[in-house]
């Protein structure tokens, strides 16, 4: 039964470390959420750990530059895992190849095809045409919804020339403001419709807590068999990432569900209850805002 707090502050005591999504609950892509980063402060302050675990496509240093930018304060976290950073470690291993064609923004996305200094001896990565690719590499996000009109002709050549699909965020969709984007995770799932093989390391898959793991073992402060707690506003990423690691989860029930669980400042416990017997998931702690 997921029980409903009030603030973090009523169950951070149970746990060492605190595996926290970025965008929808520190952040909205555009400003902090103050009561949440000061919630991770207080936390800190006590002696928690927070792993900022994101499906970002970019490497950690890219998205800690985003978060001084957006404000989010450097005292309210300690460490970055991003499933870019996961990604990148599985393409410079040649998972796709060495040839890929890439999907997502050439300038923005810069930074995914450096090289990783934990790598030894990595592939050497081309951006080429589709035609001339051995791979795929998705970052996004996009500003249209993965459509099968746009997208199909090019999945179908890739998935007949068997191409895998490197998919550096999982998320389906994200909020920045008040505008829906849509993420390379629509686009992996449409090529997995279609009968390609799309191939995952951020929530809810397993290599992004890895990531996150040894993010966490190499502060000064880590223990060696901490009490982890994931929090997130995604049912399919963060709740159910969280579960498949045996974990404890905080469900943030304002963001991406919000209309659903008829979260204003808490969650309506009856269409919280609704909506995750239908998820056919059920989080440990519910809670409308990170704070």
């Amino acid at each position: 039964m997921t029980q409903i707090i009030t603030s973090f502050d009523e169950i951070s005591d149970q746990y060492d470390v605190a595996f926290v999504d970025l965008w929808g609950c520190m952040h909205n892509g555009i400003v902090p959420f103050a009561d949440a980063v000061k919630a991770m402060q207080t936390y800190r302050a006590k002696g928690g750990v927070v792993v900022l675990v994101t499906n970002s496509p970019r490497p950690r240093f890219s998205v800690k530059t985003q978060l001084d930018e957006i404000g989010v304060a450097a005292n309210s976290y300690d460490t970055i895992a991003t499933s870019g950073d996961s990604a990148r470690a599985a393409m410079f291993q040649g998972v796709v190849g060495n040839k890929v064609y890439f999907m997502g923004d050439n300038e923005r996305d810069a930074d995914f095809f450096k090289p990783l200094e934990i790598i030894k001896n990595p592939v050497e990565i081309e951006r080429v045409k589709l035609t001339e690719a051995e791979g795929i590499v998705c970052c996004g996000p996009f500003d249209t919804q993965a459509d099968p009109d746009i997208n199909r002709p090019e999945f179908l050549y890739a998935r007949e020339k068997g191409m895998k699909l490197l998919c550096a965020n999982p998320d389906i969709i994200v909020d920045r403001g008040e505008e829906r984007q849509w993420c390379a995770g629509a686009l992996a799932a449409l090529y997995t419709e279609m009968g390609g093989t799309s191939l995952y390391f951020g929530k809810p898959h397993g290599p992004i807590y890895d990531l996150a793991r040894r993010r966490y073992a190499a502060l000064s402060v880590a223990k060696d068999d901490p009490r982890i707690i994931c929090i997130g506003d995604g049912i399919r990423t963060d709740v159910l990432g969280g579960m498949q690691e045996d974990l404890d989860t905080l469900f943030i029930t304002g963001g991406l569900a919000a209309i659903e669980t008829k979260t204003d400042t808490q969650p309506d416990a009856d269409a919280l209850n609704a909506y995750i017997q239908t998820e056919m998931l059920s989080p440990s702690f519910a809670i409308g805002f990170l704070r």
